[in-house]
């Protein structure tokens, strides 16, 4: 699932992403709106990930979506 998948199916995911991480608000999910970097932004922000940490998260969720496993 690329970049422009994630912006496409972002309604779809964005209860999938706030089951993942729950410190997401509503809001925080409107302003991300299916933009990865900006997930990777929040991620950062939220949990004090580095960005290496946060990129490796937001793959990980994504390869688990592509599995069918989120």
């Amino acid at each position: 699932m690329n970049k422009d998948i994630l912006k496409g199916q972002w309604k779809q995911l964005r209860g999938r992403v706030k089951q993942a991480w729950g410190v997401f608000t509503d809001d925080e999910l409107d302003q991300i709106d299916g933009r990865r970097d900006e997930l990777v932004g929040k991620l950062q922000e939220k949990y004090g990930y580095s960005r290496m940490e946060a990129e490796q998260e937001v793959d990980r969720f994504v390869k688990d979506m592509e599995r069918g496993n989120v």
